[in-house]
């Protein structure tokens, strides 16, 4: 007779603490199989050929020059990638993020603050306080921000991020207003007035054909890269940006006539770069070769007072994404996750990011996919991913110099594309109409605050809240009759007949003091719409909770039936709602017979009280529909 297989060995205090400090050592083992290491490059180069171009797109978003996209994908994923939890998490510049950071610095640069230094100091603050949530373990703070919220955050801010690139995509220049909105609508002015500059939509538009023809092909050809060569060859070939340089200060000359101000510098200049708009046009422009600079963060406390909210909001919000993709990729690759441990890698990826001149980072929902479907292995393709980022800023910066700033526009259209999602509000409506109005607010909301995005995130809470103590203050009472299936339901739903002298009601919710007085409001009316009235069974199940106010609700309502000759028996009640009852003064007053313990003992109870004079039509005994005719099952 063969032996049982040994348990797996469980690994030891000392080990489970290694293992928790270089999170890296559950996997790093695994290289020395040729297929897992081969497998790991290939899909860090697949990654890394989305990377490149996203990070120049999402800088640009950010209202950084698009080199420092690079940067912020240089060193942060490799640093997530090893002391993070998930394998196949992609860190680096993503939409999202990059829009809260250009909400953050809006106010910043229209005061002429030069924005880089104070982005950099975004992303360590930012890094810090997820690294201290994480060491804490209280990464389950983050459910505090309801689904709804995240489902109208996210529409809005995709919104957000596509119309911010209009001027781009138009080649037009405006001047940024205090709201997004504003923003948008003097581009559509421009545009339509002055005149688009047709080279540069051209571009943008090539760009989409070409990404959106290579996704119906193929989603394994690399799209983004392929659309970014093409038209980078283009302008070269095509000298654009000398183009656009002339376009820029034609319709500087074009406005100056009209009475109408424009801006007509480019991100570098607004950021304090010494390069100027005939050296780069419409253009990235030139890219400093090699890696950035170790430098520490320039600790400014008068900005970070300044700008406290939106980094708790970038620390917030920008670890909602990875944490929802790694807890999906877990399942799929049933290996261990743990957010707590997220918490750590993605809040070192952000500090180790600030000191090589990096903008906050997160988590990647396209790339993650991209490295789980091209068979990423373990956290070693996020360091070729980074190694082949470390490679373009040595050896291949002069080739970026052409891309139109058109199609990195268009790359954020394409990689936020995903993000708007209406059938979420749909089913969210079918579902619950309250989580459809919260995710409703919230997307209304953030669109109108645009760019301080934390207002609408401060409105989508508060709705939450609102909805969640409006709920609980007014909980349901079901009126209780005998449906065809046997069982107790809800008389009004099912449409069955109730019994005229017993009134058997249910609440499922917690009895506390927000909500004690809706409770014995609805009781007592109810009461006094049915005279006939002489047993109350309160089917007590539901409450799995109950305070010293819900104790003293339910004496006052013992006392009011007991002086209308009404009899109150509390049924199923729990141990926690028992132990309250008779710690209390209800046991005492009303004894612990008015305590039974389920329906059929209530029920009989309540008889025995009535002298059986209603057994044999009693709706609580014998199924009776409301009508006659209704089907069996409603």
């Amino acid at each position: 007779m063969s032996k049982p297989p040994m348990p797996p060995k469980q690994p030891s205090a000392t080990t489970k603490v290694v293992f928790q400090l270089f999170p890296f050592l559950r996997w790093i083992g695994e290289l020395k199989d040729p297929k897992i290491l081969s497998a790991d490059i290939i899909s860090g180069i697949t990654v890394a050929l989305i990377l490149i171009p996203q990070a120049m797109a999402y800088a640009q978003l950010a209202g950084l020059p698009s080199y420092y996209g690079l940067y912020t994908a240089f060193l942060p994923p490799i640093i997530a990638a090893l002391w993070g939890s998930s394998r196949q998490l992609a860190t680096g510049p993503v939409a999202m993020v990059a829009l809260l950071t250009a909400a953050a610095l809006a106010p910043l640069a229209n005061r002429g603050v030069d924005i880089i230094p104070v982005a950099i100091l975004l992303s360590f603050c930012a890094g810090l306080i997820q690294l201290v949530m994480g060491i804490f373990r209280m990464g389950g703070l983050f459910s505090f921000v309801s689904f709804p919220v995240l489902l109208g955050l996210t529409n809005a801010a995709a919104i957000i991020i596509a119309t911010s690139q209009l001027d781009n995509f138009f080649g037009v220049d405006v001047t940024k207003a205090d709201q997004h909105l504003v923003t948008v609508w003097r581009v559509i002015h421009t545009a339509l007035t002055e005149g688009i500059f047709w080279p540069a939509l051209a571009m943008g538009i090539g760009s989409l054909i070409v990404m959106f023809g290579c996704r119906r092909i193929s989603k394994k050809i690399p799209a983004v890269l392929l659309a970014v060569s093409l038209c980078a060859g283009i302008s070269w070939v095509t000298n654009y940006d000398a183009h656009s340089y002339a376009h820029a200060h034609s319709n500087d000359t074009a406005s100056v006539a009209s009475g109408h101000e424009t801006q007509t510098t480019t991100p570098l200049e607004t950021t304090g770069d010494t390069q100027t708009a005939d050296e780069t046009g419409r253009v990235v422009g030139e890219v400093p070769k090699g890696l950035p600079e170790f430098a520490l963060p320039v600790i400014d406390w008068d900005i970070i007072i300044e700008l406290l909210g939106p980094i708790l909001v970038i620390a917030f919000i920008g670890f909602a994404e990875p944490l929802a993709i790694s807890k999906t990729m877990a399942l799929q690759t049933r290996h261990r996750h743990d957010a707590n441990q997220e918490l750590v890698g993605q809040g070192l990826a952000k500090i180790a990011g600030s000191f090589t001149q990096a903008f906050p980072c997160s988590g990647s929902y396209s790339r993650s996919a991209v490295n789980l479907t091209s068979g990423g292995k373990t956290g070693f393709s996020s360091v070729v991913t980074s190694t082949a980022v470390v490679m373009c800023l040595l050896w291949f910066t002069p080739l970026l110099w052409h891309i139109p700033e058109a199609t990195l526009a268009a790359v954020i259209f394409m990689a936020v594309s995903s993000l708007i999602k209406f059938k979420p509000f749909v089913y969210a409506w079918k579902v619950s109409k309250s989580d459809a109005l919260t995710a409703g607010v919230t997307c209304i909301a953030t669109l109108l605050a645009a760019p301080h995005l934390e207002i609408g995130i401060l409105a989508g809470v508060a709705m939450s809240i609102v909805i969640y103590l409006w709920k609980t203050s007014h909980p349901n009472l079901a009126v209780l009759a005998r449906n065809w299936d046997g069982a107790l339901k809800d008389a009004k739903v099912m449409k069955l007949e109730t019994s005229p002298y017993i009134l058997a009601v249910r609440l499922d919710a917690r009895l506390y003091f927000a909500n004690t007085s809706s409770v014995e409001d609805k009781l007592t009316e109810m009461v006094i719409s049915q005279p006939s009235v002489k047993v109350v069974l309160l089917f007590a199940s539901g409450i799995n909770n109950i305070d010293s106010t819900g104790e003293a609700a339910l004496v006052r309502l013992g006392e009011l039936f007991k002086e209308q000759n009404i009899k109150l028996f509390i049924v199923g009640a729990k141990r926690n709602l028992r132990e309250v009852l008779f710690n209390g003064s209800w046991v005492e007053q009303f004894g612990k017979d008015c305590l039974i313990a389920n329906e059929t003992e209530a029920i009989e109870r309540a008889h025995k009280t009535m002298d059986d004079v209603h057994r044999d039509t009693c709706p609580l005994i014998h199924h009776r529909p409301l009508h006659k005719g209704i089907a069996e099952g409603i």
